[in-house]
C-alpha cells in the first residue's frame, strides 16, 4: 500500500483531565532500521496513559509524546534489520508510546502476533499488561507452578492479565474487587476465589484460603494502607510485586515483619525498560505463554470498545473503574475490518 505523509492521531494539548485528549493530524512516524511500521487497527488504554495525560509519567527520551503503549494491525513497513515479520502481517505490539494513532512505528522485537481466532481489538488489550505482568511477576519474581498469587484489581486489565497468566503456568489466582459482578469475571478468567473488599476481610479470607500460611506472590496495583495488609498476607519467603499505586504512594512498612517473614518488594515500570528487555520479555510470552491463548477454550479478556476519535469519552469510562476488562480504541481501519 502507499504510505500517507499524514494521519489522525491523539494528542494531550495540556495535562488535565479527558478533554484534553484531541483528535489532530500528525505527520506518519518515520521508521528506523529495527523498526515496523504498523497500521493501527485497535488501541488499549491503560493505567500509564491517564497518567501521562494528567502530566504525571512523561515519555522517556526519545519516545512518542503521544499517548498508547500497546496496538493491533497491519504491518506496512519494515526496517531493514528486521527479521521474522512480512509486510502484510497481523500482529500486536507493545509501543513506546504512540498508539493513539492510526500509524505506529514499533521495535520489531516488541511484536507479537495476533493469536488464532482473536479479533484486532481483542488482542490490542494484550500487550502493555501481559508484558508488565510477564517481566514483574514471572520473570523478577519467579511465579512457578503450585505458587498461590494475590491479585489486587482483578477485574481490570493488570488483574486479569495476572489471574490469566498464573492460571498458564499453573499457579492458583485469589482475586480481590470491588463486587459481584467483578468477581464473577475474575472467576471466569480462572480465579480459584474471589474476595470482595468492600465487605470482606482480605487478610482473615487470604488466610483461611491458605490454611494460615499466606500466599506465595502479590501482584498489588493499590499502594498505601494495601502494602501492610500485603504483608501480613503473605508467606514466608514471599514476594510482592508493586506496578501501580492507585490509592497512595507511600506505605507505612514493618521492616521486622518483612524480615521475619523473609519477604521481598518489588517495584517496577514498564514504559522506561529498554528494547533488549522489552524483547526478552515479548520472548517469554511467545514461548511459554502464546501457546494457551490459541486454545478454542481460552476465555479472551473483555473488552469495551470506542472510536479512536473518542479517547476523551475512553478516558472517563477508565476513571470511573466500573468496567471489566479493558477499554480500547478502534480506528477506522480497525472498524472496517
Amino acid at each position: 500500500m502507499n504510505i500517507p505523509l499524514h494521519m489522525t492521531a491523539v494528542a494531550i494539548t495540556t495535562p488535565g483531565g479527558p478533554e484534553s485528549l484531541e483528535p489532530r493530524t500528525e505527520l506518519v512516524p518515520d521508521w528506523g532500521p529495527g523498526d515496523v511500521l504498523i497500521r493501527v487497527a485497535a488501541a488499549g488504554v491503560n493505567g500509564p496513559d491517564l497518567a501521562q495525560r494528567r502530566g504525571h509519567y512523561a515519555p522517556p527520551p526519545g519516545a512518542s509524546p503521544l499517548p498508547g503503549l500497546e496496538v493491533s494491525g497491519e504491518i506496512v513497513a519494515l526496517g531493514d534489520a528486521t527479521t521474522g515479520l512480512a509486510i502484510g502481517d497481523q500482529v500486536m505490539a507493545l509501543t513506546n508510546g504512540g498508539g493513539y494513532a492510526e500509524y505506529v512505528a514499533v521495535p520489531f522485537g516488541q511484536v507479537l502476533p495476533i493469536p488464532a481466532g482473536w479479533t484486532l481489538p481483542e488482542a490490542a488489550a494484550l500487550p502493555e499488561t501481559w508484558f508488565t505482568v510477564t517481566q514483574t511477576l514471572v520473570m523478577r519474581a519467579g511465579l512457578e507452578r503450585g505458587m498461590t498469587v494475590l491479585v489486587h484489581g482483578a477485574s481490570g486489565g493488570i488483574g486479569g492479565a495476572a489471574i490469566q497468566i498464573s492460571t498458564i503456568l499453573g499457579a492458583s489466582a485469589i482475586g480481590v474487587v470491588s463486587n459481584a459482578t467483578k468477581a464473577h469475571y475474575a472467576t471466569r478468567l480462572g480465579a480459584i476465589a474471589t474476595i470482595e473488599r468492600t465487605s470482606q476481610d482480605i487478610l482473615a479470607t487470604v488466610l483461611a484460603l491458605t490454611d494460615g500460611r499466606g500466599v506465595d506472590r502479590v501482584l498489588d496495583i493499590i499502594g498505601g494502607t494495601m502494602t501492610e495488609t500485603n504483608i501480613k498476607a503473605s508467606a514466608i519467603g514471599g514476594h510482592i510485586v508493586q506496578v501501580s499505586t492507585l490509592e497512595g504512594p507511600s506505605a507505612n512498612v514493618s521492616l521486622r515483619m518483612m524480615m521475619a517473614r523473609q519477604l521481598t518488594l518489588s517495584g517496577s515500570t514498564l514504559r522506561p525498560q529498554t528494547p533488549a528487555t522489552k524483547a526478552a520479555i515479548a520472548t517469554r510470552i511467545r514461548t511459554d505463554l502464546m501457546p494457551a491463548l490459541a486454545d478454542a477454550n481460552f476465555v479472551r479478556p473483555g473488552t469495551t470498545l470506542f472510536p479512536l476519535a473518542d479517547a476523551a469519552a475512553a478516558h472517563r469510562a477508565m476513571e470511573t473503574r466500573s468496567h471489566t476488562g479493558k477499554i480500547v480504541l478502534v480506528t477506522p481501519f480497525g472498524a472496517a475490518r
